[in-house]
């Protein structure tokens, strides 16, 4: 039985890189319909999945005190296949379906997981890092580009200019600096669930119901950058 205990959040955790994986196949045929829904609208679903598992691993681990070394290395490299390519293949296939996309800019999706990559390296080695942030966690990273790919219109009834390549390639530049930057983040997750000491939390999640409700899908790209502006000026 202690095993099965140990292994209940690292079996969690392999559904956040299974639900990736599935995130990243749906990507590639973003406009193919599934039922009522598009490949681009299941590819957002396994992404929210995966963040879902991301939660609960971390969850279940407190819980059943089965914290390990294997898990936490298991749990940034599944990260980056869920949060760093997955949303890099949605904005591949986004704008390779730009008519008036060069065909070079498809290729500069690539910086969103090696951003990724390098600050999961950091963050697995930073002590400051235990209960807040320094640059936007990957989560984050795949949220943002939810709503983003959602505002551009992935079926084609959006914001056509945001595939353009004067607005995606600094976009895409951004939030990868974003990743690796220095800026200092509040942590996302709970560790008790007191209203002092999780006001920002609160109200971060308050507004990204309104924001979902009033712009849809699009809204957690405004989440986000709340959550940006929440952690510049809160202190």
């Amino acid at each position: 039985m202690n095993i099965i205990r140990r292994n209940i959040p690292n079996a969690i955790t392999c559904l956040n890189v299974l639900s990736g994986c599935v995130a990243i196949i749906f990507a590639f045929h973003s406009t193919r319909i599934y039922g009522s829904l598009t490949g681009m609208q299941c590819a957002w679903i396994a992404i929210g999945v995966a963040a879902v598992a991301d939660f609960f691993d971390g969850f279940m681990a407190r819980l059943l005190k089965a914290y390990s070394p294997l898990g936490k290395e298991l749990d940034s490299l599944c990260d980056l296949v869920s949060f760093g390519v997955a949303p890099a293949m949605m904005v591949y296939n986004l704008s390779a379906g730009s008519p008036d996309s060069p065909c070079w800019l498809p290729w500069m999706s690539l910086l969103i997981p090696v951003a990724g990559a390098l600050r999961l390296a950091k963050f697995n080695i930073d002590t400051r890092q235990t209960t807040s942030f320094i640059g936007l966690p990957i989560p984050a990273n795949a949220i943002f580009w939810i709503g983003y790919t959602a505002l551009a219109g992935a079926e084609g009834t959006g914001i056509a200019a945001l595939t353009s390549p004067y607005w995606l390639l600094p976009v895409i530049v951004l939030e990868s600096w974003l990743m690796v930057s220095p800026l200092p983040m509040f942590s996302l997750k709970f560790a008790h669930y007191s209203l002092r000491d999780n006001r920002l939390r609160y109200f971060l999640l308050l507004a990204a119901v309104i924001l979902i409700i009033c712009t849809g899908v699009a809204g957690l790209l405004w989440t986000i950058l709340l959550y940006l502006l929440l952690s510049l000026f809160s202190k």
